[in-house]
């Protein structure tokens, strides 16, 4: 099944996608929302981040590849940073570059959506407490990450439009041990490899970080992003695809 959040005349709205019909949901879906009478055709309606975290956490650096391409060492233990949720864009929205001298780079992520409230599970445990699937773009300036070395990302991860993330929430259909993602700057590949080159896969990555933090229904998972990041600037489109979940395209500007 797949979930969105979208905007009516009214404000932001949870739907379950029927058919090309969204069903709208008295609630998050995470939360137990449960489908009213209310309907639209899925072509009709703005499509928003369908999370609303409490807290989106993001690992870095969890391919070899990736790792190697910025001059990295691969992490022996997964390695996380925090954005904001003020971060969050929706589909067809736009990423704001803020400094036009500074290298802003994409970087294609499975994005992991907590379903129940968890804190110390195993990895054999952990995705029972997953509630589905999304795509996520870890905007990263990398001027400032440099500058902010070793303290920390969170001047370099945290600008507003920082992380687009849609356009919907996959409950099935989504094999996390294998998920290939593809990103495209203006159609051209610059993205291609699957999560199975995760250093650590998604129950260890829940494992560990319940083991640090109270992990709740809506939070946001960033698995890390596979070799092939690179700058954009302004005109460019980006479009991430995951089968089973489908395509998160933003423009940037």
């Amino acid at each position: 099944m797949n979930y969105v959040r979208f905007l009516d005349d009214t404000g932001p709205k949870w739907g379950q996608v029927v058919d090309r019909t969204v069903v709208t949901l008295d609630g998050a879906p995470y939360l137990g929302g449960e489908p009213t009478a209310l309907t639209y055709p899925l072509e009709h309606v703005r499509l928003m981040a369908p999370v609303e975290p409490s807290k989106i956490i993001c690992i870095g650096r969890n391919y070899a590849d990736h790792a190697a391409e910025l001059g990295n060492q691969a992490p022996s233990e997964p390695m996380f940073f925090l954005k904001p949720p003020s971060a969050l864009i929706g589909p067809g929205d736009s990423i704001v570059i803020p400094d036009r001298s500074h290298a802003i780079h994409w970087e294609a992520e499975l994005g992991v959506v907590i379903g129940k409230r968890c804190r110390h599970v195993t990895a054999a445990e952990a995705l029972n407490y997953v509630f589905g699937y999304t795509i996520a773009n870890d905007v990263s300036d990398r001027d400032y990450q440099k500058a902010d070395a070793p303290f920390g990302f969170g001047r370099g991860k945290g600008f507003d439009t920082f992380c687009p993330c849609g356009p919907v929430i996959a409950t099935d259909g989504v094999d996390p041990f294998n998920a290939h993602i593809t990103l495209t700057c203006n159609e051209e590949n610059r993205q291609s490899d699957s999560t199975a080159l995760m250093l650590h896969n998604v129950p260890r990555l829940i494992q560990f970080l319940s083991g640090i933090m109270t992990l709740c229904p809506g939070d946001l998972i960033l698995t890390g992003t596979p070799k092939g990041v690179g700058a954009m600037k302004p005109g460019d489109l980006l479009e991430i695809s995951i089968p089973g979940i489908g395509t998160l395209a933003n423009p940037v500007r």
